[in-house]
């Protein structure tokens, strides 16, 4: 994968990441209750989707930096790896209860779906597995 092309991948799914957890953070935040009629799962007495929205959060301006030039490749990839494989720990912690209802049958209909949890874990993989890709092929 060349340089550009991780560049541009990783700055566009983490702006998404960022613009979702947003989304859902503002909606908490604001009303009070979770978009799309969700449960709210709770870490350490906060919403979940608040640690998610500062994760995306540092991946963007990470990528951001990256694409202005003023962070090293390297350093920039090995950034994201860090916080992407946070992401995708966190969010599975919590996705992986509502995955495995889908299967069993206890799952809830989503409006999307899948639990907004379990889209904030693709796009933490999709980062994670872009960068580590990146960091073998450079070496």
């Amino acid at each position: 994968m060349s340089t550009q092309i991780y560049k541009k991948s990783v700055f566009v799914l983490s702006l998404m990441g960022v613009l979702f957890s947003g989304y859902l953070s503002g909606t908490k935040f604001f009303t009070e209750t979770c978009a799309f009629n969700e449960s709210c799962p709770y870490f350490y007495g906060y919403p979940a989707c608040y640690f998610g929205f500062a994760l995306f959060l540092i991946l963007f301006l990470t990528s951001l930096m990256l694409i202005m030039g003023k962070v090293r490749f390297m350093k920039a990839t090995k950034i994201n790896t860090l916080f992407s494989g946070i992401g995708v720990l966190f969010s599975g912690y919590f996705a992986y209860p509502e995955v495995r209802g889908m299967f069993d049958g206890t799952f809830q209909s989503r409006f999307l779906g899948l639990s907004t949890c379990s889209y904030g874990f693709i796009f933490f993989a999709l980062v994670f597995i872009i960068s580590v890709c990146s960091i073998i092929r450079r070496r």
